[in-house]
């Protein structure tokens, strides 16, 4: 066990923390596990609370320069209200519920880019002292899993996965930031494509599927997005065909069907009300997942090597200012 002294707003010689979570990845909508670990310091004291903190880097785009940030994106109350003792251990066991729209961070054990940590804080006689700092590992639903698949046989390679800080308009997202999953296309669309971005948006009672195809300029025309949201049903996901599925939709949005109800480019993402976007799928829609055989490859190959982030205390470096500020303080 790694305790981690907390030297701030508790002072030096205060309580120490280890926060260990069940091995393997989490699932979005899925529960997290683990127990906090605390030791006492120098002097007797009373755990008022223990929090965790889902927390995230995110790209933010709406600033004239990108930068990156911390956005806390949930937060859970896991223990407190007990007494510890100078140089006593203490542990407390939790069992969370993640969104349904964490993040995805891995696919097939490979990581994709984005960046997740569980940060556990304390708060004693008032006062709050972040500690222990956790990387978390999140894999993709089954239905995500599934679309990434037919992707891949598709032709489609993947490129990279951000997070972006913003909404997009005209779905039910609830977190302040969504990932974009950017993908190259095969051969046959590369003449009118430059790439395509996926967002998947699970809830409850399924997935929404948003595709956003960057198409190239023709001589006497600008480039432009294309932007289409798309449904699935989670419970409709082993009956689908999904490559005939895929296919149908990234047609539709290649050929921009722009009077189909479709969503402005991510550029535009803050306030207003858009229409009805289009939706599409088998039965109530197919739930969405998978990784795709193409993805795959692009990760064994090395892709996104440069946006893999080896340390996770390097990755959130400078991340306390950010935490408070983003939102998400007090769930």
């Amino acid at each position: 066990m790694v305790f981690k002294k907390l030297l701030g707003a508790l002072g030096v010689g205060g309580p120490s923390v280890d926060t260990v979570l069940e091995s393997g990845p989490a699932l979005p909508g899925g529960p997290l596990t683990g127990e906090v670990r605390l030791r006492g310091g120098g002097a007797d004291v009373s755990v008022d609370r223990i929090s965790l903190l889902l927390v995230a880097r995110v790209e933010r785009e709406d600033r004239a320069e990108e930068d990156e940030g911390t956005v806390v994106l949930e937060r859970f109350t896991v223990g407190g209200g007990f007494p510890l003792a100078e140089g006593a251990e203490h542990t407390v066991p939790f069992s969370v519920t993640l969104p349904w729209e964490t993040p995805v961070t891995e696919l097939r054990g490979q990581p994709l880019g984005p960046v997740l940590g569980i940060r556990t804080e304390l708060e004693i006689a008032g006062a709050r002292d972040k500690g222990d700092l956790d990387g978390l590992r999140v894999g993709p639903l089954p239905a995500q899993e599934a679309i990434l698949e037919a992707l891949g046989r598709l032709g489609y390679v993947f490129r990279s996965a951000d997070l972006e800080l913003g909404h997009i308009r005209g779905t039910g997202q609830q977190l302040p930031c969504y990932q974009e999953i950017e993908i190259l296309p095969p051969a046959g669309h590369a003449h009118a494509v430059n790439e395509i971005e996926v967002t998947f948006i699970a809830a409850p009672g399924g997935l929404e599927v948003v595709i956003e195809a960057d198409k190239r300029a023709g001589l006497l025309s600008e480039s432009h997005d294309t932007v289409h949201r798309f449904t699935a049903s989670h419970h409709a996901a082993p009956q689908t065909d999904w490559d005939a599925q895929v296919d149908a939709w990234l047609k539709e949005v290649i050929a921009g069907h722009e009077g189909h109800g479709s969503l402005p480019p991510y550029g535009d993402h803050h306030g207003g009300h858009q229409g009805e976007p289009h939706r599409s799928g088998p039965g109530a829609g197919a739930v969405a997942a998978g990784v795709a055989a193409g993805v795959a490859v692009g990760v064994g190959g090395g892709m996104i090597a440069a946006e893999v982030v080896d340390e996770i205390g390097d990755a959130f470096e400078d991340e306390a200012g950010d935490e408070d500020a983003e939102g998400g303080d007090e769930g």
